[in-house]
């Protein structure tokens, strides 16, 4: 029979939107299936995504070669986009790495000798000079700092996806702004129910992040954890912008794993107001159906994980004593394997792209190029870590 596309991307998140983007260039008849952010938070209750937010840390600096290519392919191509687009997304800020002398070594090692291989250009600093040259960061004399000053900073994650959806769409892909509840794989092409409506492909990429297993987008749930996540905002006024305007993102391995913590530099949010943003990795709360996953982003995170990265972020930062406080929810999504999920299901003809494990933001373009290789050649190859990325299913 006919069908309405050659394939069909599900989730029009960092991933998803980066697939069709990359798949617009290789093939035609694409859809790229996905809603809109909610415009009221409180009262959606259809299906949310992390990228909803305008500051995610980017950086090559890692104890992973596959992680570290993953970043470091995107990155190369940040500049590109944003030229293509006219949408900017990419602040080229550093980012530094801030850990005990002795603790966390083996990764630091490990982060050290991935940057030689990638041409990542770290700078160490020594526990004399860390104070002095980031001021705004009050740590222990015995911390050393790793700064990467290129091809690190931050991106905005709602406009990144705008351009790469805006890309598809000016090579040819139909955005879809919908939800889709279901797939199945007919034995001839596969079915898509997308808010009551069907339409068929040839192939499927299911791109739906943490939401991936909460519908019935998969023939089978594929193992990954839903975690919830809480993120800290401090509103920063002219004074602190004193301290806090010129900081790179920042990373802190504290002493024990429940201390580390992430910090993004200040940035003005869609209400006018500048935020320095942080969060932590520790939280315990498993979210495993879609009602869970709706209430969670409809609140405001953990009053107690607010509380506990906000002690740590005024013993790191002191000049945030007095600034306003707000929290928010996020969730992470984990492998077992460690490593996102790039590959075919038990139908040759739906495929998985999922599996950010906290740290995949900075790498949705290149993830997104691998779903799109995917759903074209049908296999990655060792250049691209195929072996890594095989799916796990529960």
């Amino acid at each position: 029979m006919a069908v309405d596309f050659r394939f069909i991307i599900i989730g029009r998140g960092m991933m998803g939107a980066a697939a069709a983007r990359h798949l617009s260039s290789m093939a035609d008849g694409i859809a790229l299936i996905g809603p809109r952010e909610p415009n009221e938070r409180k009262s959606h209750e259809g299906v949310f995504a992390s990228h909803y937010d305008e500051a995610r840390i980017t950086r090559t600096f890692d104890g992973n070669l596959a992680w570290g290519s993953f970043a470091a392919r995107a990155l190369d191509r940040y500049r590109a986009i944003e030229a293509r687009s006219g949408i900017s997304f990419f602040s080229e800020v550093g980012c530094l790495f801030a850990a005990p002398d002795k603790s966390e070594q083996d990764y630091i090692d490990r982060a050290l000798t991935v940057s030689r291989t990638l041409g990542s250009d770290i700078e160490t600093i020594g526990s004399s000079d860390l104070s002095r040259r980031f001021p705004y960061l009050a740590v222990d004399a015995d911390f050393s700092g790793y700064f990467e000053r290129k091809r690190a900073g931050y991106i905005n994650p709602r406009a990144l996806v705008r351009a790469q959806a805006m890309l598809a769409e000016q090579g040819g892909v139909t955005l879809v702004e919908a939800t889709a509840t279901s797939v199945r794989d007919t034995g001839t092409h596969v079915e898509v129910t997308i808010d009551g409506r069907r339409c068929s492909a040839e192939r499927v990429l299911v791109a739906a992040g943490g939401f991936s297993n909460f519908h019935a987008l998969l023939p089978r749930p594929v193992d990954t954890k839903v975690m919830a996540r809480t993120v800290v905002f401090y509103e920063i006024g002219e004074r602190e912008m004193a301290v806090f305007g010129d900081m790179p993102s920042t990373i802190v391995l504290g002493d024990r794993e429940e201390d580390h913590i992430y910090i993004l530099p200040p940035v003005r949010y869609p209400d006018g107001k500048i935020y320095l943003k942080l969060g932590g990795d520790t939280e315990m709360l498993s979210i495993n159906r879609l009602e869970d996953a709706g209430a969670w982003f409809r609140s405001d995170g953990s009053a107690a994980e607010r509380d506990h990265l906000c002690r740590i972020a005024l013993q790191l930062m002191p000049a945030l004593a007095g600034c306003p406080v707000t929290s928010g929810p996020c969730v992470a999504n984990f492998t077992p394997t460690g490593y996102p999920y790039v590959g075919y299901t038990q139908s040759p003809r739906i495929a998985v792209l999922t599996g950010g494990n906290f740290v995949a933001a900075k790498s949705s373009d290149e993830l997104g190029r691998l779903g799109a290789v995917l759903l074209t050649e049908g296999r990655l190859g060792d250049t691209d870590f195929g072996g890594e990325l095989t799916p796990v299913f529960a």
